[in-house]
């Protein structure tokens, strides 16, 4: 494969609350990039701090830098999304704004693909969260793995540079729950891990709550594995197994009398075990309607058919540039300043 000029990048960040960490975020991928053309798009997700004031600054100052609002806080895939559909380069880049991603790692990964890397995906081969967590990303990820019907790679993240086609495709789906890093794996191509050791938060909190971890999760394994409706089918065929099997040979214990344990059937104690037998059967029956829900929930946001985001504000960006982002989605207030540089400030 011939080797790809190297054109515009693109650099998704997604921002909520993050106003700690940007001005490093700045500075640290403007040195890293020195060398590349390249366009930092932020996409502030419904802050509630200084972030979209300093964003704006930025792209008052430097035209490289590109700020996208949202009407609300939308979630991190969404903000991704949004990024994505605004980004115009040969090949993009996702990272996050805490810095725990380095952007000095992005002309090495730029060079991956200008050898013919679709998707060079960064691994973490360590990070810096405490143990409990890190067990359960590591739990999480090989889960999903073993259950998906896609390859997905484990210690896998966002951070990433994926090439034009593939986000074209990425943003060209119509999915409404996203899970940007499977969408990235399904959509094949030639992909290619990147290991790299994930540094701890620049500053502030991790934004991720446990909540949203779990949601996150959970959409993972819903949209790419059919694997927990298998799993809840075979639950209750083997309940129901094992129910027969116990019926038969309890019938057969009262008309035979045979002893169990020295136990004659008059003196069997049964009521405990019946009232401990109803409830393992109620929970398995609350569990698998559970995860029968959660699909059916799926569906019921799928069909509904509402944008992933809405766009509230536009700086540096023209909002005809948007890919496969519906016209009510990009917002009845926007503004953009690619030709007005003083148009910033709204």
């Amino acid at each position: 494969m011939a080797r790809r000029r190297l054109g515009l990048l693109s650099v998704v960040v997604p921002v909520y609350n993050e106003e700690e960490s940007l001005h490093a975020l700045r500075a640290r991928l403007t040195a890293a990039l020195a060398d590349l053309d390249f366009e930092c798009i932020l996409v502030n997700d419904g802050s509630s701090d200084a972030t979209p004031d300093i964003a704006r600054g930025f792209a008052r100052e430097d035209p490289r830098f590109k700020l996208v609002s949202l009407s609300r806080n939308f979630g991190h895939q969404a903000a991704v999304s949004a990024g994505l559909a605004f980004s115009k380069g040969a090949c993009v880049a996702v990272m996050d704004a805490d810095l725990q991603d380095p952007p000095e790692l992005l002309p090495d990964m730029v060079r991956e693909w200008a050898e013919g890397a679709d998707v060079v995906y960064g691994v973490r081969i360590s990070r810096q969260e405490g143990l409990l967590k890190r067990a359960a990303y590591h739990g999480f990820y090989r889960l999903l793995a073993s259950m998906a019907s896609i390859e997905l790679p484990v210690d896998a993240g966002d951070f990433a540079i994926m090439d034009r086609r593939v986000v074209d495709l990425i943003v060209s789906m119509g999915e409404h729950r996203r899970y940007v890093r499977g969408l990235r794996s399904w959509v094949g191509f030639r992909q290619m891990a990147f290991p790299y050791n994930r540094a701890a938060r620049h500053a502030g909190s991790a934004k991720y709550t446990l909540q949203k971890l779990f949601g996150l999760g959970l959409t993972g394994m819903v949209s790419f594995s059919y694997a927990p409706l298998r799993l809840a089918a075979l639950t209750g065929a083997g309940i129901s197994i094992l129910a027969f099997a116990a019926g038969v040979f309890f019938v057969l214990h009262r008309l035979i009398g045979f002893r169990i344990l020295g136990h004659t059937p008059e003196d069997v104690p049964g009521i405990a075990s019946v009232f401990v037998l109803m409830a393992f059967l109620f929970g398995v029956q609350l569990l698998i309607l559970g995860l029968l829900g959660e699909y059916v929930g799926q569906i019921f946001d799928e069909v509904k058919k509402r944008p992933v985001f809405i766009v509230d504000e536009l700086v540096g960006l023209d909002p005809a540039r948007a890919r496969g982002v519906p016209e009510p989605a990009r917002g009845a207030a926007v503004e953009s300043s690619a030709d007005r540089p003083e148009a910033v400030e709204r």
